[in-house]
């Protein structure tokens, strides 16, 4: 090989290493997006792809470092590979202080690379990043849907290592992709107007789908002496911002006592392309009085 190219690439190399070490090991509450924290080497060797966004987007990500020189190691992969394979809301990107070869022993990611559950790195980066974070044994960053940092473990006892897998599951346990709410009177006046609104809030990284053929609709129920300015909404009909879609209708009555009932219906496509279906309801009940 030529020797200007050796030197640049041990050049490289040797930057990607003092820029791991001026990093720290993050706290609870701090940002970590998928390809790490400023001062981490942007160099890293990796078994498989890069992080992956449209992968590990929706996901509680954990952020897996060990050695292959550390007993302890080769339990916490067992515990690792478990959380990865009993919940495909966990996406690991695993840190192997060590060569291809020891990656390849301290693999949590096994076959399963390909299909959104993870990579690894490996080599003299994730080296730096160990020394620089102070990483001795299995140590793992767990991070939450929104980005932040929900858990950071660095013991290796059974207990310690149990209360990390319980905040994964816990967490993995209560993504959503939406969430629905409705809102409207409780006691109007005769014939006086009001409203009765239902929205969905599409989580942070989602999409509501364009594609043709998506469904995207609204049907609202009500008793015949309710009269309203549309039981149907349809396309524009529905408002939608950003994540937010809005169905509003306008309704008047005599007196008595009323239910109203609605459903919608919505498509989304996730980073990954993927597309969703919802469909929820609700239920109004209100008096004219």
């Amino acid at each position: 090989m030529n020797r200007l190219v050796v030197s640049a690439c041990v050049l490289a190399l040797a930057a990607g290493v003092a820029h791991a070490q001026s990093a720290k090991l993050p706290a609870v509450g701090d940002t970590l997006p998928q390809n790490g924290l400023p001062g981490w080497p942007d160099n890293l060797l990796w078994l498989y792809d890069a992080p992956s966004f449209p992968d590990s987007a929706g996901k509680v990500v954990v952020h897996w470092f060990c050695a292959r020189k550390v007993a302890t190691c080769t339990d916490d992969l067992a515990r690792i590979i478990t959380l990865k394979e009993q919940n495909p809301r966990v996406y690991v990107i695993a840190y192997v202080n060590g060569s291809k070869s020891d990656a390849q022993k301290l693999d949590p990611i096994r076959d399963s690379e390909g299909v959104g559950r993870g990579t690894l790195a490996y080599g003299p980066g994730v080296a730096a990043l160990f020394k620089s974070m102070a990483i001795t044994g299995p140590a793992s960053l767990v991070v939450d849907v929104d980005n932040k940092i929900a858990l950071v473990s660095t013991g290796s006892s059974p207990a310690e290592l149990d209360a990390r897998d319980s905040k994964v599951n816990a967490l993995a346990g209560a993504i959503r992709e939406y969430t629905a709410s409705s809102d409207g009177p409780k006691t109007v006046k005769p014939n006086e107007k009001f409203k009765l609104t239902m929205t969905i809030q599409l989580a942070s990284w989602l999409r509501y789908s364009k594609k043709s053929g998506t469904r995207t609709d609204f049907s609202l129920m009500v008793p015949g002496d309710i009269k309203c300015d549309s039981t149907k909404l349809t396309g524009d009909q529905l408002k939608i911002v950003d994540q937010l879609l809005t169905a509003s209708v306008t309704c008047s009555g005599p007196r008595g006592d009323y239910e109203a009932r609605a459903q919608i219906n919505f498509g989304y496509e996730t980073p990954a392309k993927a597309t969703g279906i919802g469909t929820d309801g609700t239920t109004w009940k209100f008096q004219i009085r």
